[in-house]
C-alpha cells in the first residue's frame, strides 16, 4: 500500500525545526553543507521507506525550486 505525501502541517514547532536545521550547518563549508543536506535526504528517505511518497516529495521539491529560481 502506497501512501500520499503529507502536505498538512505536521511539525509542532517550525521555528525550532528551522533553528535545528540552520544550526546543523554552522561552521561547515559549502561542500560540507551540501553533503549534510544529501545525508539528511538519504537518512529521512530511508525512514520514510515508501518510494511513492518519495517520488511525490522529489517532484514537488523540484517544481518549487524551478518556480522560485527560474533559469
Amino acid at each position: 500500500m502506497s501512501l500520499q505525501l503529507n502536505l498538512n502541517q505536521n511539525l509542532d514547532n517550525y521555528e525550532d525545526f528551522y533553528d535545528m536545521l540552520s544550526d546543523s550547518h554552522n561552521d561547515l563549508d559549502d561542500g560540507q553543507s551540501r553533503m549534510l543536506d544529501a545525508e539528511l535526504v538519504l537518512l529521512l528517505s530511508n525512514h520514510i521507506g515508501d518510494l511513492n511518497v518519495l517520488r511525490q516529495a522529489f517532484a514537488l521539491a523540484r517544481v518549487n525550486v524551478e518556480r522560485a529560481l527560474p533559469r
